[in-house]
């Protein structure tokens, strides 16, 4: 079973967070007990004092998770109707977290979790998740890289700013793995590349 990152890893600015996310797993125990899981490929990091942040003009009960403990999963409804993923960052009572836009999964499509409602969609998280600790115990928990996968290097990642936002446009606080086709949307002139599964995620065996 994959080791759950410790807190210790989320207590830190969701933009240190944000990139050191990328090429580690979400994990999800599933009601028979096996494991749903794949590698992050995209973030997004997001800050009191940023305008696009949940928490920017107050502290209410739909966004009090973001202001909690780091180590919690804070999960949204966007337009009513898309559920958001998000890991809360930092220390509490300062709304800091950052979001999962991205997830490659083995042996399934390159884009079966390709932006954060995708990525909602095909773990079943929901609003029942909010609040829920990162932890085996609680059956849904991130996990650090796998052994054997090489240390990723600065070059190996994108940073850009924020989509589907409408403040904060220019932070960039955006960061994918640019070997990857299950990023929800590449910047401006990165192309996408033409090997899929970069990572060797298919390969991965499932009690590593």
């Amino acid at each position: 079973m994959p080791a759950p990152l410790p807190q210790a890893f989320f207590a830190r600015p969701a933009e240190q967070v944000a990139p050191d996310l990328i090429g580690c797993l979400l994990v999800k125990r599933q009601p028979d007990g096996d494991l749903l899981w794949g590698a992050i490929v995209e973030t997004e990091a997001y800050s009191q004092d940023d305008p696009a942040c949940h928490g920017y003009r107050r502290r209410t009960p739909s966004n009090e998770t973001l202001f909690g403990e780091p180590g919690r999963f804070y999960v949204y409804v966007s337009y009513g109707i898309h559920h958001c993923v998000n890991v809360v960052t930092h220390r509490a009572d300062w709304a800091n977290g950052v979001l999962l836009r991205g997830v490659a999964l083995p042996h399934e499509p390159e884009r079966v979790a390709a932006g954060p409602a995708l990525l909602a969609r095909r773990f079943g998280i929901d609003r029942q998740h909010d609040a829920q600790p990162a932890d085996p115990e609680a059956g849904l928990w991130l996990a650090a890289r796998p052994p054997g996968w090489t240390a990723l290097e600065p070059s190996d990642l994108v940073q850009t700013t924020r989509i589907g936002i409408s403040q904060g446009q220019d932070l960039p606080w955006r960061w994918y793995l640019r070997a990857s086709r299950s990023v929800s949307k590449r910047a401006r002139g990165d192309r996408t590349p033409a090997r899929a599964d970069a990572l060797g995620v298919a390969a991965l065996p499932m009690g590593f």
